[in-house]
């Protein structure tokens, strides 16, 4: 049988496969009724200092083959994340990733801090906020998110990914010097800016007009950032995301530089993907006589 395992970093995963941040809840509640069996990681839904209160209704809509999201990063605050979903961490069957959000690099370096104390493996520096100093997105300026993935590095003691976005102008440069600061690897990438109208109604389709839009429509477009990131940073490990909804995307996503795979907006669909997904990758493997499922990251690039 194939061996699953990879490696990020040195930070060994059973398998390739992550569930992505926003689409698993807490991973606690998503454990409830589904197994993580298939996957590697879990990553929870990104949490700030204080409580957010996420936007108002509509807040997703479909867009064509994909969907648009502006939740807003709702979440009850560190405080409150670590009493209700803490203690719960080791009983959902795959280490738990958090995800650290704010609009301070100091916030960043908070957050990481309290996942950390509550018991999550590794964290994810969601760079898609906006900065209160310039209102830029971090994941769109170099020294903003140097400076919260810094900021991270500096509290925790676990290993640390960016999570990046494909709006960014030079993803490449971004890449390196969040690394420099301090990510053990980065994650490629985060849904891409949209909107959406409703021609009836002659309204928006999200309260907040623009948001982040993802589904098998955003594939290319990651793994075009995967590739560009993989062929100028070998050495550094990426985490796939985007479009990911067959055991064949997983491939294409580790043939272009990925070490592992994240499966995002088709667990909206179908809950249990992650295990139809193994089970393709598997088949695939099989019948290209892949031995270990890690020699195949870079094999196109």
């Amino acid at each position: 049988m194939t061996d699953l395992a990879v490696s990020l970093g040195g930070h060994v995963l059973r398998s390739p496969l992550v569930a992505a941040s926003g689409t698993v809840g807490s991973v606690v509640d998503f454990a409830a009724t589904v197994s993580f069996d298939a996957y590697g990681a879990a990553v929870a839904k990104s949490v700030s200092v204080e409580p957010w209160p996420g936007h108002p209704a509509p807040r997703m809509a479909p867009a064509g083959e994909g969907m648009l999201n502006g939740i807003g990063i709702q979440n009850p605050g560190i405080a409150a994340w670590r009493a209700e979903v803490g203690p719960d961490l080791g009983s959902v069957g795959v280490e738990v990733w958090g995800s650290a959000v704010g609009h301070e690099a100091a916030d960043f370096g908070e957050v990481a801090a309290g996942l950390e104390a509550a018991g999550v493996v590794a964290i994810e520096v969601n760079l898609s906020c906006p900065n209160l100093d310039g209102g830029m997105l971090f994941a769109l300026d170099r020294g903003a998110a140097t400076k919260a993935v810094a900021a991270v590095r500096e509290r925790v003691t676990c290993p640390v990914g960016a999570k990046l976005s494909p709006d960014a102008a030079d993803i490449v440069g971004i890449a390196a010097a969040v690394a420099e600061a301090g990510a053990d690897w980065v994650v490629l990438t985060n849904t891409v800016w949209g909107a959406g109208f409703d021609v009836e109604r002659r309204v928006p389709l999200l309260s907040g007009i623009v948001g982040g839009y993802s589904g098998a429509p955003l594939k290319p477009i990651a793994l075009r950032c995967v590739w560009e990131v993989h062929r100028a940073l070998p050495r550094l490990p990426i985490v796939g995301c985007g479009g990911v909804g067959t055991g064949a995307d997983v491939v294409e996503y580790l043939m272009a530089g990925a070490s592992a795979v994240a499966i995002g907006t088709a667990h909206f669909a179908s809950p249990r993907v992650g295990e139809t997904i193994r089970r393709q990758l598997l088949s695939w493997c099989r019948r290209h006589r892949v031995s270990r499922v890690a020699e195949l990251t870079g094999a196109a690039a």
